[in-house]
């Protein structure tokens, strides 16, 4: 019975985690053949992955508030479960402020941005799957610094986009439009990495 209980939250992580990547990858979808008239069914779309998400978080705090034994220590659970839903909270927040900012052409420096934030969560979701054997598995230290990387590259996309933004563009209303959609792609990033030094300080405190 414990396994199967502790195989619940791993599982759990995982399945979040996955709802991030699906949540990313349409968000690349919807940018990339951008129609703003209808960007209200693509807001839709992405709000039921995130719902998606946020129920499987509920289900997994309502499984810790009960739960007498965990298989980490339930702050490193909490932890890790809210900076996994914090990155689908951004990309959907990043088709909010698309939205809200009534954009009507996607800058290239956005989708290549974005695609580094799509291999942050995909290498995350590859994290999460191998994350159940991590007081044996020789392969996590080696997919947390491919998220630290990944999380410098984006830093690194999101500096270079901010620059030409304000180098190239001459409308004002643009300029803040794209500085709130540029800061949401990167903290999308963020919450990846957030997430691996989770699992990092949980292999720490149990080698």
């Amino acid at each position: 019975m414990a396994n199967k209980q502790d195989a619940f939250y791993f599982d759990n992580f995982a399945a979040c985690a996955g709802f991030s990547c699906k949540a990313a990858h349409r968000l690349k979808e919807i940018l990339t053949d951008f129609r703003p008239e209808e960007i209200s069914k693509n807001f839709d779309e992405l709000h039921e992955i995130e719902r998606q998400a946020d129920e499987a978080k509920h289900q997994l705090s309502d499984m810790l508030v009960k739960a007498f034994i965990t298989p980490i220590e339930r702050e490193d659970i909490a932890a890790l479960s809210h900076d996994i839903d914090e990155v689908t909270d951004k990309i959907e927040d990043v088709l909010i402020r698309v939205y809200i900012n009534n954009v009507q052409q996607i800058r290239p420096e956005a989708l290549r941005l974005l695609d580094t934030v799509i291999e942050c969560c995909d290498a995350l979701h590859e994290l999460m799957q191998e994350f159940p054997n991590f007081r044996k598995s020789k392969k996590l230290g080696e997919k947390i610094i491919a998220i630290n990387t990944l999380e410098e590259k984006a830093d690194k996309l999101y500096i270079d986009s901010m620059r030409n933004l304000h180098m190239e563009e001459k409308d004002p209303l643009q300029i803040i439009a794209w500085r709130e959609i540029y800061d949401y792609m990167e903290k999308c990033a963020d919450a990846c990495e957030h997430a691996a030094d989770v699992v990092g300080s949980v292999v720490m405190k149990n080698s």
